[in-house]
């Protein structure tokens, strides 16, 4: 992973579900938490996911809402 991956993963737009529409670093801590349960997508999207749950956990979230778009 490198800079690149984690600007596509904060702006990365949540493509279905109940946050439809969302970029992934606005996503509510549970939600990625219960992603996290269950087991994140076997994709790009999922692995995007694991990476903002991983910001998330360890409170890194404000530091790169600058990076939105």
């Amino acid at each position: 992973m490198d800079n690149k991956d984690l600007l596509e993963a904060i702006n990365q737009v949540m493509p279905y579900g109940k946050y439809r529409g969302r970029q992934l670093l606005d996503l509510p801590e549970p939600y990625l938490v219960w992603f996290h349960g269950r087991g994140f997508p076997r994709n790009k999207l999922g692995t995007q996911l694991a990476l903002i749950y991983e910001v998330k956990l360890n409170g890194l979230e404000e530091m790169l809402r600058r990076f939105q778009e």
